[in-house]
């Protein structure tokens, strides 16, 4: 009879190959998505962080994710309603131009703020305009000084997904759409948004998939990076 073969356990068992040098490589760390991972998982991943030291990003996390990842760096940054945390939990000293994140709708906060987040934790400031939808023009326009100022802005926007191109008439920087699953029926759970983002008729619209607030702050990151 066969030897039993042992296991160790799940948490400290190898489940992921880190690019440690991505930082080096393209400017920016890797994060890790744990929407589709066991806490287990993520725990291990979060222990080898730990070896080899940060910075990283856990995006689309749970609260049994944040607890896996408390437990092997119990100082990480915890932004519930983002879904992310943050390690280590202060942003890096922040450099190159501001990126602006706004955000068509309260309902549309979450994603707003792991584009945020995301964008800060890469270094770069960065600021929100909350509640700023097409329903009511005189609040964009009320934030337009801000608005202006921006190197990048993130659009964040369900429903019709009118926002982007609104903002982007009347900014000079590029605007980072991200449709996000806010609507009633036939907004199909993002796709009618990401349908009129698509086809914006405002130049320098680039889109990113529906809720990648983490996508869009990156993006915005690296347009907004010290020249």
């Amino acid at each position: 009879m066969a030897e039993p073969t042992w296991t160790a356990p799940e948490p400290l068992r190898r489940v992921a190959e880190l690019d440690h040098d991505r930082a080096h490589r393209r400017g920016f760390p890797e994060a890790v998505y744990c929407e589709a991972k066991t806490p287990a998982q993520v725990r291990a991943i979060a222990a080898e962080v730990r070896e080899r030291g940060g910075p990283m990003l856990f995006t689309r996390a749970r609260p049994e994710h944040a607890e896996a990842v408390r437990a092997e760096l119990p100082d990480a940054g915890h932004d519930a309603e983002a879904r992310l945390l943050m390690w280590p939990a202060a942003p890096p000293q922040p450099t190159g131009g501001l990126v602006v994140v706004a955000c068509a709708g309260t309902a549309d906060l979450p994603v707003a703020r792991e584009a945020l987040l995301t964008a800060r934790h890469l270094g770069r400031p960065a600021e929100l305009v909350l509640d700023v939808g097409v329903a009511g023009l005189h609040r964009v326009l009320g934030r337009l000084d801000l608005l202006r100022t921006a190197r990048a802005v993130v659009v964040v926007a369900g429903m019709d997904g009118a926002l982007p191109s609104v903002v982007a008439g009347l900014v000079a920087a590029p605007v980072v759409a991200v449709p996000t699953s806010v609507g009633y029926g036939a907004a199909f759970e993002g796709l009618a948004a990401l349908l009129t983002m698509l086809n914006s008729c405002a130049p320098g619209v680039a889109v990113v998939n529906i809720d990648n607030g983490y996508g869009a702050g990156h993006l915005a990151a690296q347009i907004a990076a010290p020249r």
